[in-house]
């Protein structure tokens, strides 16, 4: 864990500290914004599922309020147009999630984070914990953690893991806590260490 804890260290006394804190001040503010801006990082986070941050990224933007107003045949056939591998099931996923848009914001300012997390995984179809620890980290929660395989890559390598044949939620916590260790030691919270392993494994710094 030290090689690892030297590395992180080393970036946080380089410019990509200021690349990760002007992300995390940007996740500050969609939260205080209205529902709509909250909904609207939601569907982010379905569409990044099994595709990139980069392709969600621009769906995101060409779409917009199309995420609330357009059917699901015309919200599909717009993801089939704009790349999406899996435009009809995040279609689907996003019309349904829909119902959720006018209490998203409710159940964030009464839930702790970790149960906010489990009703996200069990109400909305198409996320589970990954994708639900994205959209809390996206929207100024800090401490969950976003385990894809690049990290779980990073963490293998340096012998802090064995890599699992399935993440399980059980797997996903146990990692989750390996995370927090290490969030320990180099000073940061879950949020921002997601962006220095990312920066790691990557060279970027997305959302």
């Amino acid at each position: 864990m030290q090689k690892l804890i030297e590395a992180i260290n080393q970036l946080k006394n380089s410019e990509v500290k200021q690349l990760v804190d002007s992300r995390i001040a940007e996740f500050k503010e969609i939260r205080k914004n209205e529902n709509n801006s909250l909904f609207k990082e939601l569907c982010f986070c379905l569409l990044t599922a099994n595709y990139s941050a980069e392709g969600g990224i621009k769906i995101q933007k060409e779409v917009g309020n199309g995420f609330i107003t357009l059917s699901e045949v015309e919200l599909r056939d717009t993801l089939k147009s704009l790349g999406h591998r899996f435009y009809s099931a995040r279609a689907a996923y996003i019309t349904l999630a829909r119902r959720h848009n006018k209490v998203l914001k409710m159940f964030m300012d009464t839930l702790g984070e970790y149960a906010l997390r489990e009703w996200l995984v069990k109400n909305v179809k198409g996320l589970g914990y990954k994708e639900a620890s994205h959209f809390m980290r996206n929207t100024g929660y800090k401490n969950v953690a976003i385990i894809d395989f690049h990290i779980i890559d990073l963490l293998v390598r340096h012998k802090l893991i064995k890599r699992p044949n399935t993440l399980t939620s059980k797997k996903y916590l146990e990692i989750e806590g390996v995370l927090k260790e290490i969030a320990k030691q180099t000073n940061l919270n879950l949020a921002e260490l997601d962006f220095y392993l990312w920066y790691m494994e990557t060279g970027k710094v997305l959302k």
